[in-house]
Formats: C-alpha cells, sequence, structure tokens
C-alpha cells in the first residue's frame, strides 16, 4: 500500500547512466508539483538486459529491446512503481497492455559518439582494424562505410566500454552521445558521426516515462513535465519503426527536425553488412501519419526478398 507522504514512486534500471535520468525526473516532477524530492522514492530494479551484459551476445540475439523493460514493466503492472523511467530507443513500439508513454524529456544531442584511444575518426583506423559494438545498427553503418573492419561484440554501461577500450578489446566503438553528455563523459568523444550519414535509432536520446493506463491521476501529473516537440519527433520515429518491426530485424535509422510547425523524417534501413540502404524522407504535421509514411515507403522500396534475406540472417 503506497504511504501518503509518497507523491510517486519511479522505477528504474540500475546503471549510472538510468539512476541519473531517474533523478533527473525525480527533481522535475518535485519542481513542477511543489513537493519535496524526499517524497518521490526510486526503485531499482535489475532487467534481463543488464544480466545478459556478461555474454556480450546483441540484443537481436537474445530477445531485443524488451529486456531492457520488462522488469520495472512487471512493476508497474503489479503496483509496486508508479512510474517506468527508461532511455527511449530502449522501449519496444509496443508496450504490454495495461501501460502507455506518456511524456518525454526534452532530447539531448541525438549523435552517435565516436570513441578510440589511437585515432581521431573511423577513417583513420587501420585496415581491419576491431571495431567494438553489439548494435547491428550501428555495425551495419560501420561496415557500409568500412567494410574492412572487424566487429566485435560490445556491451556493458559506458564505464564498462571505456575500460574495454583501454584494454584493448576493439580500438574504437560508438556511443549514444546523449548519455555521454548526461553522465559528464561528453570529453570522452573523440568525434561526433554526422548524424544524416550515420542515422541514430529511432527514439535515440529522450528519456521516456510510462505509467499504467489505468492511472489517469499519474499520466497528467507526469504530463506536466513533456517537452512537446520531443514528443511529436518521437511519436514519428516511433510510428516509423512500428511499421518495420514485425516486417524485418534490419538496423534502423531515424531522424527528426523541425521546421516551423512542420515536421520532416527521415528514416534509413539496411543489410546487416551494410552494403545495401534504404533511404527516405517525408515531411507533415501529424507525427503519427508521417512516420507510418516513412514506415511504409521503406517497405515498399527494400521488397519482400531482402526482408526475408536479414530477417533470417538476423
Amino acid at each position: 500500500m503506497q504511504s501518503p507522504s509518497v507523491f510517486a514512486r519511479i522505477g528504474t534500471r540500475g546503471s549510472p547512466l538510468a539512476l541519473m535520468q531517474a533523478r533527473l525526473v525525480r527533481s522535475l516532477l518535485a519542481r513542477a508539483h511543489g513537493v519535496s524530492e524526499a517524497d518521490i522514492t526510486i526503485d531499482v530494479l535489475s532487467t534481463g538486459g543488464d544480466r545478459s551484459q556478461a555474454s556480450n551476445a546483441s540484443l537481436s540475439e537474445i530477445g531485443g529491446k524488451g529486456l531492457f523493460t520488462k522488469e520495472i514493466d512487471d512493476a508497474m503492472l503489479s503496483g509496486r512503481v508508479d512510474i517506468g523511467v527508461h532511455s527511449s530507443k530502449d522501449v519496444a513500439t509496443r508496450l504490454p497492455d495495461g501501460l502507455a508513454l506518456v511524456a518525454f524529456l526534452e532530447r539531448e544531442d541525438v549523435r552517435d559518439a565516436f570513441l578510440s584511444l589511437k585515432v581521431a575518426s573511423l577513417d583513420q583506423l587501420a585496415e581491419r582494424a576491431k571495431f567494438g559494438t553489439s548494435s547491428i545498427r550501428r555495425a551495419a553503418q560501420v561496415l557500409r562505410q568500412r567494410p574492412d573492419l572487424q566487429i566485435v561484440p560490445f556491451r556493458g554501461n559506458v564505464g564498462t566500454r571505456l575500460q574495454k577500450l583501454s584494454d584493448g578489446v576493439a580500438d574504437a566503438t560508438l556511443l549514444a552521445m546523449a548519455g555521454l553528455n548526461r553522465l559528464g563523459e561528453g570529453h570522452r568523444a573523440t568525434g561526433q558521426m554526422d548524424p544524416e550519414v550515420f542515422m541514430p535509432a529511432p527514439a535515440q536520446g529522450a528519456i521516456g516515462l510510462a505509467v499504467r493506463s489505468d492511472d489517469a491521476a499519474m499520466a497528467a501529473l507526469v504530463a506536466a513535465i513533456d517537452h512537446a516537440p520531443t514528443n511529436r519527433a518521437l511519436s514519428a520515429e516511433r510510428a516509423m519503426l512500428a511499421v518495420l518491426d514485425g516486417s524485418c530485424r534490419t538496423p534502423v535509422g531515424a531522424l527528426t527536425r523541425l521546421e516551423g510547425d512542420m515536421l520532416v523524417l527521415k528514416g534509413q534501413i539496411l543489410s546487416l553488412d551494410g552494403q545495401t540502404a534504404f533511404d527516405s524522407a517525408a515531411s507533415g504535421n501529424d507525427a503519427f501519419a508521417l512516420g507510418r509514411q516513412v514506415g511504409e515507403d521503406l517497405l515498399a522500396q527494400a521488397g519482400t526478398e531482402f526482408l526475408a534475406k536479414w530477417a533470417s540472417s538476423s
């Protein structure tokens, strides 16, 4: 039973980045509603994605994005917590019945950061150098530019991946610039990737907040800290991804910008080896319709043979 003094209960993963994000949400909620941060609790939950880090397997091999959210989802559905705080790119396009994404904090830098202790850029890596990533999107985009590189598994939180670079597990890697910035580690980036070429993951750089679908009061409290432009952009990108989910497991990138009141969405799907890519772009005011339009165009361009080939390979 929730104590009368508790304003809200937040569920989060336990990584340094996840805890920072949960504390940011707590601070914003307290400020928006004039309550003490002490009245907003943070419940740390271990997820399957966290427990599988040591295996170094890619998420596509062991169950997909839901591995980072399932335990938090279950805690919300059981009433243990009221709000789930997520890195939005880790949230599946279809939430479990009874849950809804209701708000997004203002988006951070969407770009991928290039990190290396040896060279300043991807182009400068030696032939056959080891590139560390367990993201099929990043691997495909890197191989599109440098097909000679060796992709090596590379999972873990930011600190773990930085240590792996020091240990020589890989010669370079890509991390989300947003996560580095939030941790005060932006200086670790050797450089930033051009998002027009290395399109970010859909919803990258934004913190998403989920609540129970039947908890209108909590949804209203959380909506007070929603950043409307970010919400529109992510709604478009997630709608695009929803069209592609269930049709293929190919790498997907998305990039959205606002031009006045108009959303401009670019989407891309690639083969796992990066040697084939399809791009689409459109603009509009209706985020969901725009996302579906771009997703359907990508599917039409790629065709069923391409999708079947790479879905079976992943």
